[in-house]
């Protein structure tokens, strides 16, 4: 038997009283945790020298400050349906506050990863949560605009983290990565108490808690996230530890399976996902997180890892493409879904993200920031269709009766999906770099006349400088080098915007094998049975 909830949050009979309030609690929540996300990635080779990290110690510190977000995300929707939305949202707010406070005054390795773990398990609530706030206190007409909230920070975030992060270290100091939220979390907790209803503690919903649920979910996709998170930097299966995480979360997620399929009261019901439209639109997620890469991490990596430039030197014409674009396409797209087909609205998405992977694989070395205005005004088009398509249509296709279950394989599926996305694509990114070295190096034999008068074409750069004949004729070598290594690079780059481009193709695919959502509030264009 299925735990059936009155407050499953899906019927938007408790609407606030003051909607509004309620909204900017969905967006503050929402921004916070996509900028603070975006933030701390971008601003990480700053933060390992502030605090005086090695590289490996940067890249724990990153796993351990977005790992526990995967461990509580999944059940925020439960809680929240148990013991109200205030409860959940109000303290951790001040306690993130506190911490974001605390943080750039430590330097004790020991304590900094504890205070980062804290800080990402009270992250993870925050979104979550800003979902139940839609979907238990706003009026059902509101919940479209609210959802394409949601999804907006997603790739809003994303773009304009980067100028933030250079305005932050240009003007300001790194330490307002952190200190941002001391006066934005607290705003969250007020406009919740503002915008929600109080609610008592659902004492059914308490007694019948499957804690072993939730723990075994939270666990086995945090092990297996660190275990991707990590496994580029320590070579996957060559290392033990990143084995070791994931037959461990694979072997509780097996648990989680049974524990679902046998307890009396399941929290994450399989039923969820038994429609094969739902287990559609999760993979249109899926390639949706595969064909977005393109945006949130080739274009800004490819800036500062080939080009060689900065995060405030790359900020403005990623907002000026990416984040003005995007604030024009989301109205749209809302209107979209509400008047047509939500598939439409999908084809719509994964159409821009082809297009703009296939204008990645024309990049070369030349492309300044300005040059891929065109691509991230394409992306826009796909980010602000594509995922608040798939989570309408999710959601249209959901039964009311298992929000709670709904929300929870949306969390998993939001955090694990991307990190899988982003980890494979390092990998990849890393391999054919590696590739491409060496089949340019097969074109650069060291015998060759035209590369013996292209390295003294190189060293006479140097002669005038006072150099020797023979370290300007190293440098000459190592010039080359740097050239050949630097053009294997943007070919890696290009084959992952092919990555990006196939991506893209399968949710196409998929889009075609979704069946029409049934008519309802988020689908008043859907099938009427």
């Amino acid at each position: 038997m299925t735990v059936i909830s009155p407050v499953s949050g899906m019927t938007g009979e408790a609407t606030s009283p003051r909607p509004a309030f309620a909204v900017a609690a969905v967006l503050l929540g929402s921004f916070l945790v996509g900028f603070d996300t975006r933030l701390f990635a971008m601003a990480l080779p700053d933060l390992r020298g502030a605090f005086g990290l090695s590289f490996n110690q940067g890249a724990w510190l990153n796993t351990i400050a977005t790992a526990p977000q995967i461990v509580v995300a999944p059940a925020v929707a439960w809680l929240a349906a148990t013991f109200g939305i205030r409860r959940v949202l109000v303290w951790p707010s001040i306690a993130y506050a506190g911490l974001s406070a605390l943080i750039p005054e430590v330097r004790d390795w020991d304590l900094l990863l504890v205070l980062h773990a804290i800080r990402g398990l009270l992250l993870g609530v925050f979104i979550p949560a800003t979902i139940m706030i839609i979907l238990r206190t706003l009026p059902i007409r509101w919940w479209a605009p609210a959802l394409a909230i949601y999804a907006f920070r997603l790739a809003f975030s994303q773009s304009v983290g980067v100028a933030i992060v250079g305005f932050y270290e240009q003007y300001l100091g790194w330490e307002w990565v952190y200190w941002q939220d001391v006066i934005l979390a607290p705003m969250i907790g007020l406009l919740v108490v503002l915008g929600t209803k109080r609610e008592t503690v659902n004492a059914d919903l308490w007694a019948g808690g499957d804690w072993g649920g939730m723990a075994l979910l939270g666990a086995s996709w945090a092990l297996i996230y660190i275990a991707l998170d990590q496994g580029n930097r320590l070579d996957w299966f060559e290392s033990g530890l990143v084995l070791s995480l994931l037959l461990a979360g694979g072997a509780l997620l097996i648990g989680f399976i049974v524990n679902e399929a046998v307890v009396q009261q399941p929290w994450a019901t399989h039923k969820v996902i038994s429609s094969p439209n739902i287990i559609l639109a999760f993979i249109s997620i899926l390639c949706f997180d595969i064909a977005s890469i393109s945006n949130s991490l080739l274009v800004p990596n490819f800036l500062t890892t080939v080009v060689g430039l900065r995060p405030e030197q790359i900020g403005l014409p990623i907002v000026l493409g990416t984040a003005i674009p995007l604030t024009l396409v989301m109205p749209i797209a809302v209107i979209m879904i509400r008047r047509f087909d939500i598939r439409l609205s999908l084809l719509i998405g994964f159409v821009a993200f082809a297009i703009a992977g296939q204008m990645g694989t024309m990049i070369t070395r030349e492309w300044s920031p300005w040059t891929f205005i065109p691509m991230l005004m394409i992306q826009a088009v796909g980010q602000g269709f594509t995922f608040l398509a798939a989570v309408v249509y999710i959601l249209a296709n959901s039964d009311p009766k298992f929000a709670t279950a709904s929300a929870a394989y949306v969390q998993v599926l939001r955090l694990g999906g991307a990190e899988m996305a982003i980890s494979l694509m390092a990998t990849w990114l890393r391999q054919r770099e590696q590739l491409h070295s060496y089949l340019l190096g097969l074109h650069v034999p060291a015998s060759s006349a035209a590369v013996t008068a292209r390295v003294e074409r190189l060293a006479s750069h140097f002669a005038g400088a006072g150099s020797s004949a023979e370290l300007s004729h190293e440098r000459g070598v190592a010039t080359l080098a740097d050239i050949v290594s630097h053009n294997a690079n943007v070919l890696a780059y290009i084959d992952g915007f092919r990555i990006s481009f196939w991506g893209a193709l399968a949710g196409i695919v998929v889009v075609a094998m979704l069946g029409a959502a049934p008519y309802g509030p988020l689908n008043p264009s859907g099938r009427r049975d």
